[in-house]
Order: structure tokens, then sequence, then C-alpha cells
């Protein structure tokens, strides 16, 4: 892998740390998350890139490196953690893994007590991806910011217990989602805690069920272990990247509390009132629909949509999608990040 080339003397890595600390940067940061076009565009296949971490990060920096991206991420589905506590994952040889809903490893709730903790380094798929940041740190050096990845707790929770038991639970049993959530908490920081010692820079939280439910329950239940997480991770020296898919339009204020230092938001959840809502001073990423804008649309729409994106996201904004690039993106789409991000600097 060749250096990459550097843009006014600033690396990716160094231009995403200084956006988030309030120092200058040279041009908007570009970090849209790849995970199946990213296997695509280095010809593998999606059941190796989840398994395998050197496909892994061969792909990562073949993409990164050739749309002109400033970070590098582990993400690559949410069946991490679920399976190395032991719950039933089905793999395929092109598309994402699934956890089988109907047979959720805590289907009985009293299992919970019972439930081993994994550890990081003993997990496969765990510690696959710390496996990942090492490489990356070896490959990659300091040109690109490291991103690991860590389920939030209402999303682990949803894997472990199946989002409908999960979603009634929230209303017939608050006392054992509680417990739920501990145990995702402690396993999200274990987990947090492997990747950053192995090189990660920042590490993405995931925790997208958390969208599906108002805002009361959200802060009730979810947002304290939310905010625990967010705390413990930056304890550590790492970044918090907080990824919740869907319409969080109704949460952000409460979003706003938890400090992250950058927050992602989905298509459905207009920019400019987040922005109102949280304030400038948080850094803030998205929010194009993958799909309907970046696949779907022509040149002329992606480049209106992301210029639009910086002013609604100014002053503090990274260039990406609401959610993941989608595996039949056109190149020319994906490479117009990069492009208005320079073209915006050149003003």
């Amino acid at each position: 892998m060749k250096k990459r080339e550097r843009f006014s003397g600033m690396t990716g890595k160094e231009r995403i740390l200084n956006l988030i600390t309030g120092a200058p940067v040279d041009r908007v940061p570009v970090m849209p998350i790849t995970m199946m076009f990213a296997a695509d565009h280095a010809g593998i296949p999606y059941g190796r890139y989840v398994t395998d971490y050197r496909a892994l990060v061969d792909a990562q920096l073949k993409t990164a490196e050739d749309y002109g991206f400033d970070y590098v991420s582990c993400i690559s589905d949410p069946a991490r953690e679920a399976a190395d506590c032991g719950a039933a994952v089905v793999f395929y040889e092109n598309q994402p893994p699934a956890i089988q809903e109907e047979t959720a490893l805590l289907a009985d709730k009293s299992s919970l007590a019972s439930l081993r903790m994994p550890l990081p380094e003993e997990g496969r798929r765990m510690s696959d991806r710390v496996n990942a940041v090492a490489l990356f740190k070896e490959k990659g050096g300091d040109d690109f910011l490291i991103e690991g990845w860590v389920e939030g707790p209402c999303a682990e929770g949803a894997d472990l217990r199946g989002i409908n038991n999960l979603m009634l639970d929230f209303i017939e049993d608050p006392a054992f989602v509680e417990a739920l959530f501990e145990f995702a908490l402690t396993l999200g920081l274990s987990f947090a805690r492997a990747q950053l010692e192995a090189g990660a820079d920042s590490i993405g939280v995931g925790d997208a069920a958390a969208s599906l439910i108002g805002p009361h329950l959200y802060e009730s239940l979810v947002l304290p272990y939310e905010k625990r997480l967010v705390a413990g991770i930056q304890e550590m020296g790492g970044k918090v990247r907080l990824h919740i898919c869907g319409d969080t339009s109704q949460l952000v204020g409460a979003i706003g509390t938890l400090g992250c230092d950058i927050v992602d938001l989905d298509w459905m959840s207009p920019l400019k009132a987040a922005r109102v809502s949280m304030g400038d001073q948080q850094v803030l990423a998205g929010n194009g629909d993958p799909v309907r804008i970046f696949r779907n649309g022509n040149e002329e729409t992606v480049r209106s949509y992301l210029c639009s994106c910086l002013a609604d996201g100014s002053p503090r904004y990274i260039l990406a999608a609401g959610c993941e690039l989608v595996r039949d993106t056109p190149e020319a789409h994906v490479r117009l990040f990069r492009q208005i991000s320079e073209e915006q600097a050149g003003r």
C-alpha cells in the first residue's frame, strides 16, 4: 500500500482529530461508512470480509486510498459480541451474517444470570476485530484515523434478547432491561479497551435499536448506559462516534448531552434541526439517504446534497452518508465526497 498523498501537509488522522478538538483543519474530513462497498471494491466476498481481518483491512485501506477518505474502520456487522456470547449466527458467502431472532440466546430471561462474559482476546469474532485494528496500525500508520467498533447497550441487548422481546421488556420488565444493559455495557467497555490498546484512535458505537423507542424510554433506560459507555471509552483515551440508524429526530436533544466526539445522523433526522438542538460545538456527520441520494441520484443530486449538508452542518461537520454506502453505489458518487471537500477548502 503506497503512502497516501497529503493535502496541505495534513493527514486524515490529523484532520479528524483537529476538527474534534477545535484545532484548524485544511478541509472538511471525509468519513462515509463503507462495508459491502469496500469488499466489492477490493474484489473480496463479504463472507470473507467479516471473518478474516486481513481481508477487511486490505479492503478498507484500498477504499480509503482510492476514494480519498480520511479514516479506516473495523465496522462489518453487529454480530461480533453476540456470537462470542454464544448467540446463533448464520454466515453467508457474500452477504452480512445474521443473528437468529427466533432462537435468541436470551429468549429465556433467566439465562442472563448465568451468561458468561466473553473476553475479547479469546472470542473468535471479537479477537478478529482486535487483530484488524493492529494490522491497520501496522499498514496504515498514522495516515488514517483508525476506527474500532462496538455495539451500544440497546443494540447489543436486542442482539442477545431478540428485538421484539426487548421492545416488550421496555414496558413489561424494565428491571431486566437494566440488568441486560449493564451486561452489554461491561462487554462493550472491555471490547473497546482491547481495540484501543491494539491501536484504535476512536470507537464507533452502533446503537441502532435505540431509534425504535420514544424519548421517555430512551432517556430513562438507554441514555444512562450510553453515557457511561461514552465516558468510559473517552477515559481510556479514545474518541467516540455514535451511530444510531433510523429516525433520531426526537432524541437529538438527549443525544447531545452524551458528550460524543462525533454524532452520525441518518437521513430521517434533519441536519439543520440537529445543529440547532445540539449547538455549534457538537461535531456532526451525515445525513444523506444512502439509497435515494447516493445510489439512485445523479451526480448533480449528490453534489447538491453534499453542499447543503456542509451548509447545514457548519461549523463542525464531517462529510458522510446517513448510514452505510450501499454496495452498488456509483463510484463517481463516492468520489464526490473528497471532491466537494477540496472544492470547499479552495474557496
